[in-house]
């Protein structure tokens, strides 16, 4: 019995533990990306898709309470419905509990380079071509941590990312047709997106979690360092 008991208190102190550790996590609502490049690869649904690619990849860190933002109207919309009666008390969703936000984090693609060479169509007949290509792609996104409450900027980091890719290039135009049926299957834009993605979620869990103090932030910082200087000495002033 003794040990039954033990064990029931083990677990209340686990839950109890885990319970207290998710409530001190910092509340993250992420933002969706702007652009301020010509990258031909930003479209509609470029902000959206960066957006989701950041929640997800900080909620599998688990570092983070992330904050589903998008949704909203829809979470407001159930609990409209439920306060109107037409649920059973039991299974409706409450009013008053939408957890909120501490920290906004808000990402801007500032740079996007991308180089190619290669024919690109080595060969060609009956409007047909097939050619190898190598695309290199240097990429930056100007990061963003906004306190929710004073609406004050808490933090601000560049990050960056470069990324190759080669392979062979499929194109066809026939009777005024055109289309790309093989491409890349990882484009150079594409991984360095997915870079700058995972270099942001890492950067704030290092900044926000370990705090400015810890050994990964000296890291950061001589980054930083480096990318100013190169910065600067593309700049020629008078």
């Amino acid at each position: 019995m003794k040990r039954f008991v033990v064990m029931v208190l083990a677990a209340l102190m686990l839950f109890t533990g885990s319970e207290v550790m998710a409530k001190g996590k910092p509340r993250l609502g992420v933002l969706r990306f702007t652009n301020e490049t010509n990258a031909g690869w930003w479209g509609s649904s470029m902000a959206k898709d960066m957006q989701d690619m950041l929640i997800n990849e900080l909620a599998t860190m688990g570092s983070f309470r992330v904050l589903e933002r998008k949704e909203l109207d829809a979470v407001i919309k159930e609990q409209d419905l439920g306060a109107s009666g037409r649920i059973s008390k039991s299974t409706r969703a409450k009013v008053g509990n939408i957890t909120g936000a501490q920290y906004l984090v808000a990402g801007t693609v500032s740079a996007y380079e991308e180089s190619t060479s290669g024919t690109g169509g080595g060969i060609s007949f009956g409007g047909l071509s097939i050619g190898g290509k190598q695309s290199k792609t240097y990429m930056a996104v100007d990061l963003k941590v906004i306190n929710a409450e004073t609406g004050e900027i808490d933090d601000v980091r560049t990050v960056e990312a470069n990324s190759e890719s080669g392979g062979l290039s499929f194109g066809v135009n026939i009777a005024g047709f055109s289309g790309k049926a093989g491409g890349f299957e990882k484009t150079p834009a594409g991984k360095a997106i997915r870079a700058c993605i995972m270099e942001i979620a890492e950067y704030l869990e290092c900044s926000m979690i370990q705090g400015k103090n810890a050994a990964c932030m000296a890291d950061y910082n001589a980054k930083e360092q480096k990318r100013r200087k190169k910065t600067k000495s593309a700049i020629n002033l008078e």
